[in-house]
Protein backbone atom coordinates (compact mmCIF):
# COMPACT_ATOMS: atom_id res chain seq x y z
CA UNK A 1 0.00 0.00 0.00
CA UNK A 2 1.26 3.49 -0.85
CA UNK A 3 2.25 6.11 1.73
CA UNK A 4 1.93 9.91 1.36
CA UNK A 5 3.48 12.62 3.52
CA UNK A 6 1.55 15.90 3.57
CA UNK A 7 2.75 19.10 5.24
CA UNK A 8 0.03 21.36 6.57
CA UNK A 9 -2.21 18.31 6.43
CA UNK A 10 -4.75 19.22 9.11
CA UNK A 11 -6.69 21.99 7.35
CA UNK A 12 -7.57 23.56 4.03
CA UNK A 13 -5.93 22.27 0.88
CA UNK A 14 -3.61 19.91 2.76
CA UNK A 15 -6.51 18.18 4.49
CA UNK A 16 -8.32 17.75 1.17
CA UNK A 17 -5.24 16.11 -0.33
CA UNK A 18 -5.20 13.80 2.70
CA UNK A 19 -8.86 12.92 2.18
CA UNK A 20 -8.46 12.35 -1.55
CA UNK A 21 -5.45 10.09 -1.09
CA UNK A 22 -7.01 8.20 1.82
CA UNK A 23 -10.11 7.63 -0.32
CA UNK A 24 -7.82 5.84 -2.76
CA UNK A 25 -6.45 3.66 0.04
CA UNK A 26 -3.17 5.55 0.51
CA UNK A 27 -1.75 5.54 4.05
CA UNK A 28 -0.73 8.95 5.40
CA UNK A 29 1.93 10.83 7.33
CA UNK A 30 0.51 14.19 8.41
CA UNK A 31 2.85 17.03 9.35
CA UNK A 32 1.58 20.12 11.20
CA UNK A 33 2.37 22.20 14.28
CA UNK A 34 -0.52 21.35 16.62
CA UNK A 35 -0.23 17.82 18.14
CA UNK A 36 -3.81 17.78 19.42
CA UNK A 37 -5.23 18.76 16.08
CA UNK A 38 -2.99 16.25 14.34
CA UNK A 39 -4.33 13.46 16.55
CA UNK A 40 -7.94 14.49 15.97
CA UNK A 41 -7.58 14.72 12.20
CA UNK A 42 -5.65 11.43 12.06
CA UNK A 43 -8.38 9.63 14.02
CA UNK A 44 -11.05 11.04 11.73
CA UNK A 45 -9.27 10.03 8.53
CA UNK A 46 -8.41 6.59 9.83
CA UNK A 47 -11.95 5.98 11.02
CA UNK A 48 -13.57 7.21 7.81
CA UNK A 49 -11.27 5.65 5.23
CA UNK A 50 -9.67 2.75 7.09
CA UNK A 51 -6.11 3.84 6.37
CA UNK A 52 -3.13 4.08 8.70
CA UNK A 53 -2.31 7.66 9.66
CA UNK A 54 1.02 8.60 11.24
CA UNK A 55 1.50 12.08 12.70
CA UNK A 56 4.60 14.22 12.93
CA UNK A 57 4.36 17.48 14.89
CA UNK A 58 6.75 20.00 13.37
CA UNK A 59 7.04 23.73 12.82
CA UNK A 60 8.61 24.13 9.39
CA UNK A 61 9.91 27.57 10.33
CA UNK A 62 12.46 25.64 12.41
CA UNK A 63 15.41 24.17 10.55
CA UNK A 64 15.68 21.42 13.15
CA UNK A 65 12.06 20.46 12.44
CA UNK A 66 12.67 20.67 8.70
CA UNK A 67 15.46 18.18 9.14
CA UNK A 68 13.25 15.86 11.21
CA UNK A 69 10.67 15.78 8.42
CA UNK A 70 13.40 15.34 5.80
CA UNK A 71 14.70 12.42 7.83
CA UNK A 72 11.26 10.82 7.71
CA UNK A 73 11.28 11.19 3.93
CA UNK A 74 14.74 9.60 3.72
CA UNK A 75 13.39 6.46 5.42
CA UNK A 76 12.48 5.33 1.92
CA UNK A 77 8.84 4.33 2.33
CA UNK A 78 7.17 7.57 1.17
CA UNK A 79 5.60 7.34 -2.30
CA UNK A 80 3.96 10.79 -2.40
CA UNK A 81 5.10 14.12 -0.95
CA UNK A 82 2.65 17.03 -0.83
CA UNK A 83 4.51 20.24 0.10
CA UNK A 84 1.54 22.30 1.22
CA UNK A 85 2.46 24.18 4.41
CA UNK A 86 2.20 27.94 4.14
CA UNK A 87 0.61 31.09 5.50
CA UNK A 88 -0.63 34.50 4.46
CA UNK A 89 2.05 37.14 4.05
CA UNK A 90 1.24 40.86 3.92
CA UNK A 91 4.75 42.05 4.63
CA UNK A 92 6.40 44.81 2.56
CA UNK A 93 9.94 44.26 1.37
CA UNK A 94 10.85 47.84 2.26
CA UNK A 95 10.46 48.50 5.98
CA UNK A 96 8.68 45.24 6.70
CA UNK A 97 9.04 42.80 9.57
CA UNK A 98 12.31 40.94 8.96
CA UNK A 99 11.47 38.21 11.46
CA UNK A 100 8.17 37.51 9.70
CA UNK A 101 9.89 37.55 6.30
CA UNK A 102 12.46 35.05 7.54
CA UNK A 103 9.74 32.78 8.93
CA UNK A 104 7.86 32.93 5.63
CA UNK A 105 11.01 32.04 3.73
CA UNK A 106 11.68 29.06 5.98
CA UNK A 107 8.12 27.69 5.67
CA UNK A 108 7.40 28.47 2.01
CA UNK A 109 10.89 28.69 0.51
CA UNK A 110 13.52 26.62 2.26
CA UNK A 111 11.28 23.85 3.65
CA UNK A 112 9.81 22.89 0.27
CA UNK A 113 13.32 22.80 -1.21
CA UNK A 114 14.74 20.69 1.60
CA UNK A 115 11.81 18.27 1.71
CA UNK A 116 11.50 17.94 -2.07
CA UNK A 117 15.23 17.32 -2.30
CA UNK A 118 15.13 14.64 0.39
CA UNK A 119 12.16 12.91 -1.22
CA UNK A 120 13.58 13.19 -4.74
CA UNK A 121 16.85 11.48 -3.83
CA UNK A 122 15.07 8.45 -2.38
CA UNK A 123 12.36 8.31 -5.04
CA UNK A 124 14.90 8.55 -7.86
CA UNK A 125 16.75 5.53 -6.47
CA UNK A 126 13.46 3.65 -6.20
CA UNK A 127 12.43 4.66 -9.73
CA UNK A 128 9.02 5.95 -8.68
CA UNK A 129 7.20 8.62 -6.67
CA UNK A 130 5.26 11.85 -6.82
CA UNK A 131 6.20 15.28 -5.47
CA UNK A 132 3.44 17.90 -5.47
CA UNK A 133 4.35 21.44 -4.48
CA UNK A 134 1.34 23.63 -3.67
CA UNK A 135 2.26 26.99 -5.14
CA UNK A 136 -0.30 29.66 -6.17
CA UNK A 137 -1.41 31.46 -9.30
CA UNK A 138 -0.01 34.46 -7.42
CA UNK A 139 3.40 33.16 -8.55
CA UNK A 140 2.58 34.50 -12.02
CA UNK A 141 2.04 38.03 -10.68
CA UNK A 142 4.25 40.55 -8.88
CA UNK A 143 1.88 41.62 -6.11
CA UNK A 144 3.98 41.24 -2.98
CA UNK A 145 6.55 39.18 -1.09
CA UNK A 146 4.09 36.25 -1.04
CA UNK A 147 4.09 36.29 -4.85
CA UNK A 148 7.89 36.35 -4.83
CA UNK A 149 8.10 33.28 -2.58
CA UNK A 150 5.57 31.43 -4.68
CA UNK A 151 7.45 32.35 -7.87
CA UNK A 152 10.51 30.74 -6.29
CA UNK A 153 8.50 27.62 -5.42
CA UNK A 154 7.25 27.41 -9.01
CA UNK A 155 10.74 27.73 -10.47
CA UNK A 156 12.04 25.19 -7.95
CA UNK A 157 9.38 22.71 -9.05
CA UNK A 158 10.17 23.12 -12.74
CA UNK A 159 13.93 22.75 -12.17
CA UNK A 160 13.42 19.59 -10.09
CA UNK A 161 11.04 18.18 -12.71
CA UNK A 162 13.77 18.61 -15.34
CA UNK A 163 16.36 16.97 -13.09
CA UNK A 164 14.11 13.94 -12.67
CA UNK A 165 13.07 13.38 -16.27
CA UNK A 166 13.25 9.69 -17.07
CA UNK A 167 13.63 8.58 -13.44
CA UNK A 168 10.01 7.59 -12.82
CA UNK A 169 9.52 10.46 -10.37
CA UNK A 170 6.77 12.97 -11.16
CA UNK A 171 7.02 16.58 -9.96
CA UNK A 172 3.90 18.75 -10.20
CA UNK A 173 3.45 22.36 -9.13
CA UNK A 174 -0.19 23.08 -8.24
CA UNK A 175 -1.23 26.71 -8.76
CA UNK A 176 -4.62 27.39 -7.13
CA UNK A 177 -6.31 30.76 -7.18
CA UNK A 178 -8.43 32.06 -4.30
CA UNK A 179 -9.45 29.01 -2.31
CA UNK A 180 -12.02 28.82 0.49
CA UNK A 181 -10.09 27.85 3.61
CA UNK A 182 -10.32 28.64 7.31
CA UNK A 183 -8.04 31.62 6.84
CA UNK A 184 -10.45 33.25 4.40
CA UNK A 185 -13.43 32.31 6.57
CA UNK A 186 -11.89 34.40 9.35
CA UNK A 187 -11.25 37.33 6.99
CA UNK A 188 -14.78 37.85 5.73
CA UNK A 189 -14.36 41.55 4.99
CA UNK A 190 -11.56 40.82 2.53
CA UNK A 191 -13.40 37.83 1.09
CA UNK A 192 -16.28 40.08 0.07
CA UNK A 193 -14.01 41.95 -2.35
CA UNK A 194 -13.33 38.82 -4.41
CA UNK A 195 -16.02 37.89 -6.98
CA UNK A 196 -17.73 34.63 -6.13
CA UNK A 197 -16.86 32.96 -9.44
CA UNK A 198 -13.14 33.22 -8.63
CA UNK A 199 -13.35 31.06 -5.52
CA UNK A 200 -12.28 27.41 -5.60
CA UNK A 201 -12.97 24.67 -3.08
CA UNK A 202 -9.98 22.91 -1.49
CA UNK A 203 -11.45 19.61 -2.70
CA UNK A 204 -11.34 20.87 -6.30
CA UNK A 205 -7.70 21.90 -5.91
CA UNK A 206 -6.75 18.49 -4.53
CA UNK A 207 -8.69 16.56 -7.16
CA UNK A 208 -7.24 18.54 -10.05
CA UNK A 209 -3.72 18.42 -8.63
CA UNK A 210 -3.76 14.64 -8.23
CA UNK A 211 -5.33 14.17 -11.66
CA UNK A 212 -2.61 16.26 -13.28
CA UNK A 213 0.15 14.45 -11.37
CA UNK A 214 -1.25 11.14 -12.62
CA UNK A 215 -1.23 12.55 -16.14
CA UNK A 216 2.44 13.55 -15.83
CA UNK A 217 1.85 17.31 -15.93
CA UNK A 218 4.49 19.56 -14.37
CA UNK A 219 2.06 22.49 -13.96
CA UNK A 220 -1.45 22.02 -12.60
CA UNK A 221 -3.83 24.99 -12.65
CA UNK A 222 -7.19 24.01 -11.16
CA UNK A 223 -10.27 25.11 -13.14
CA UNK A 224 -10.70 26.51 -16.64
CA UNK A 225 -11.08 30.05 -15.33
CA UNK A 226 -7.66 30.05 -13.70
CA UNK A 227 -6.12 28.34 -16.72
CA UNK A 228 -7.41 31.29 -18.75
CA UNK A 229 -6.08 33.82 -16.23
CA UNK A 230 -2.68 32.09 -16.26
CA UNK A 231 -2.58 32.09 -20.07
CA UNK A 232 -3.33 35.82 -20.11
CA UNK A 233 -0.61 36.54 -17.54
CA UNK A 234 1.90 34.54 -19.58
CA UNK A 235 0.97 36.42 -22.75
CA UNK A 236 1.18 39.91 -21.24
CA UNK A 237 4.44 41.88 -21.33
CA UNK A 238 6.22 42.21 -17.99
CA UNK A 239 5.21 45.85 -17.57
CA UNK A 240 1.54 44.99 -17.98
CA UNK A 241 1.83 42.19 -15.42
CA UNK A 242 3.37 44.64 -12.94
CA UNK A 243 0.62 47.20 -13.59
CA UNK A 244 -2.09 44.58 -13.15
CA UNK A 245 -0.40 43.28 -10.00
CA UNK A 246 -0.35 46.78 -8.53
CA UNK A 247 -4.07 47.16 -9.18
CA UNK A 248 -4.99 43.77 -7.71
CA UNK A 249 -2.75 44.32 -4.69
CA UNK A 250 -4.58 47.50 -3.84
CA UNK A 251 -8.00 45.87 -3.77
CA UNK A 252 -7.76 42.17 -2.86
CA UNK A 253 -6.00 39.62 -0.63
CA UNK A 254 -3.29 37.49 -2.24
CA UNK A 255 -4.57 34.29 -3.86
CA UNK A 256 -4.24 31.12 -1.78
CA UNK A 257 -3.30 33.07 1.37
CA UNK A 258 -4.01 30.74 4.26
CA UNK A 259 -2.78 29.20 7.51
CA UNK A 260 -2.48 25.59 6.32
CA UNK A 261 0.60 24.71 8.36
CA UNK A 262 -0.98 24.18 11.78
Amino acid sequence: MQLALITGGTSGIGLEFARALARDGVNLVLVARDPARLDAVAAGLSGTFGVAVETLAADLASRDDQERVAGRLRAGDIDVLVNNAGFSLKNPLAGGDDALADRAYEVMGRAPRVLAGAAASVMRDAGRGWILNIVSVSALTRQDSYSALKAYALALSEVLALELVGTGVQVTAVLPGWTRTEFHDRGRSKRSKVPGFLWLSPARVAADGLRDARAGRVISIPSKRYKLIAAILHALPAGAVRALSRKVKGSRPAPNSQEDHR
